[in-house]
């Protein structure tokens, strides 16, 4: 009976580390798009969440990565907020590289979410 108690005692402990680790960021593993890691974000005004802008950087390490981390970014955002991952991209990873908007080595896209 000793023994069942210690066991759970343990599992709870071991489950607890893991929260505080994933608090503190010690867990975190960012996504790697085209081998490369990438800083992103997706904003929005807190009024109108539905419109948003996704970034990623920096552009130099992978064109193609950084396409996806944004779209990656403004996915994530839909989904957080409208629980979708739809979007009608104003620029995005459909637009032509060449009009991809790119400023201080970062690739900035603009989409907004569809709520369902």
């Amino acid at each position: 009976m000793m023994r069942v108690i210690l066991m759970g005692v343990l599992a709870l402990s071991l489950a607890g580390c893991s929260s505080i680790r994933d608090r503190f960021g010690f867990a975190q593993n960012p996504e790697v798009f085209d081998g490369q890691r990438f800083r992103g974000t997706a904003k929005a005004p807190r009024g109108d969440r539905q419109s948003f802008v996704a970034t990623a950087k920096p552009v130099s390490k992978s064109f193609d990565g950084a396409i996806e981390a944004a779209r990656y970014e403004g996915i994530q955002h839909c989904i957080r907020y409208f629980g979708t991952s739809d979007i009608v991209w104003d620029s995005g990873p459909d637009t032509p590289r060449e009009a991809m908007q790119i400023d201080n080595d970062t690739l900035i896209f603009r989409g907004t979410c569809e709520d369902k």
